[in-house]
């Protein structure tokens, strides 16, 4: 079975495609994205600052996270509150952790091992968590694309706060010392705007074959 790496910013589409291209494949999916956001979640729940390391370090190798259909931290359903104000809000701070980084992405690893490969999307699945994956693509948007969807999927009512909160979280991603948000190389770069999903998949799975 393939690894199929899905990177790009929030609003680039990399969910919905990744989970598509999943489906069409019939294989696993990954969201990489809810293992920080369940960190994060986590920390919150334990009052754990997001700038420090060694404390999240120390949470995230101790944290039992479910991914499927709902998102189990410590067997408490957190499928809702991983993806609200709270934790969007720190998630790029406290993913920006070495350790932190470290742990998921062995997790990750074991993931694609036990289920001989699928689809995996995130941040760093092409350059750092599977380098040598059958097909890497790098997702983007225009700004106002992603402004809209995210306001669209967040239904918040301001698209320019939501626009604003999006260029901090690409500066952050983008800037951190580790596995920086960055297309690889050999990956191929896809811009969704206007496009339809299966259009995006359609594409994606040609690399396939």
């Amino acid at each position: 079975m393939p690894v199929v790496a899905i990177d790009g910013p929030a609003g680039s589409g990399k969910s919905t495609v990744a989970r598509a291209v999943a489906e069409r494949l019939g294989v696993a999916y990954l969201d990489t994205g809810a293992m920080y956001r369940s960190v994060s979640f986590a920390a919150l729940r334990d009052g754990v600052d997001p700038a420090d390391g060694e404390a999240l370090a120390k949470l995230a190798g101790n944290l039992d996270i479910g991914l499927g259909e709902r998102v189990l931290v410590d067997g408490i359903d957190a499928t809702a509150a991983i993806r609200g104000a709270d934790v969007t809000a720190i998630v790029s701070t406290v993913s920006a952790h070495p350790a932190v980084r470290a742990d998921m992405v062995r997790r990750q690893r074991e993931w694609a091992a036990e289920h001989g490969g699928g689809v995996a999307e995130g941040r760093d699945i092409g350059t750092v968590v599977f380098p040598d994956a059958d097909v890497k693509v790098f997702l983007t948007a225009s700004e106002e694309e992603r402004a809209r969807r995210r306001q669209r999927d967040d239904r918040a009512p301001d698209v320019n706060a939501v626009a604003a909160d999006l260029a901090r979280r690409d500066a952050l991603d983008s800037n951190r010392a580790t596995s920086p948000l960055v297309a690889a190389d050999d990956a191929v770069v896809i811009d969704t705007t206007g496009r339809t999903v299966d259009d995006v998949v359609d594409q994606i799975v040609g690399m396939l074959t």
